[in-house]
């Protein structure tokens, strides 16, 4: 299921490029140029898959963090901004922060982070996936309708898993980076309306990263444009240490203003 939903997800980045690509080639009409972006973001998120081993050996159970928490929705929300280096180059950073607790009760034993932890007992489990990004973005087509950037994302995770149950307590800690390919594009199908692709993934080796966002905007002016649309988020890491795999789903708004 997953593997199918990632090949679809770059199935349709494929088809878009090959659209847009083949599409008409003339330079967009003159547009003034704003140096900086600011891009405010918020909305639900939710929860499919939250599935947990800590370690990742018989020393530990592998269990789901969402018979815990439930699957949301939660707060959370965003904030980019780009600084455009010329018509072909630019630099976006991102701060996502999500963090939810939520109490609950586990269905059998569980043997998490060094404690053991009885079923059917009230059971707190703290989720904290904060993301911090830096961004690099090219622009190797601008045309009338369509614009594709491509580029790298270096990307800092700061992530903890806590348990709690009477007196009991332990959590697992992780700071890492993780980098990442970038691909967007917007398809510009009405006076100031656009549709917009924007993903930062990597699969490989001992974990994989997808984020993925599709969205519809419009412009309030030249300025100012408002965007609703989904975003999924789905990965983990399967080593020594941890096994952890989640897969997130938001419903976005974000107000852009450009200067």
């Amino acid at each position: 299921m997953r593997a199918r939903s990632v090949a679809a997800v770059v199935g349709l980045a494929l088809a878009l490029l090959a659209a847009g690509t083949a599409s008409a080639q003339e330079p967009p009409a003159d547009e003034e140029f704003s140096p900086f972006v600011v891009e405010v973001e918020t909305g639900p998120a939710w929860q499919t898959r939250n599935d947990v081993q800590i370690p990742n050996d018989p020393s530990g159970t592998r269990f789901s963090l969402r018979d815990v928490t439930g699957s949301g929705p939660w707060p959370a929300g965003r904030l980019y901004l780009t600084w455009r280096l010329g018509e072909s180059h630019a630099l976006r950073a991102l701060v996502a922060p999500l963090q939810f607790t939520e109490s609950g009760r586990l269905p059998e034993s569980v043997d998490f982070a060094g404690s053991s932890y009885a079923p059917d007992v009230p059971t707190d489990a703290t989720y904290r996936f904060n993301s911090y990004r830096l961004s690099y973005l090219y622009r190797f087509h601008h045309g009338r309708s369509w614009t594709w950037n491509v580029g790298f994302t270096a990307k800092m995770r700061d992530a903890v898993v806590r348990l709690e149950q009477g007196g009991t307590t332990s959590e697992k800690t992780d700071l890492g980076f993780v980098p990442l390919f970038h691909v967007s594009g917007e398809w510009r199908f009405a006076p100031r309306w656009h549709a917009e692709l924007d993903a930062d993934a990597l699969a490989g080796g001992p974990g994989r990263a997808e984020d993925v966002t599709l969205q519809a905007g419009y412009d309030l002016s030249d300025r100012w444009t408002l965007s609703a649309g989904y975003r999924t988020v789905e990965g983990g890491a399967d080593v020594d240490s941890v096994y952890a795999f989640a897969w997130l789903h938001y419903g976005v708004v974000s107000l852009e203003y450009r200067f």
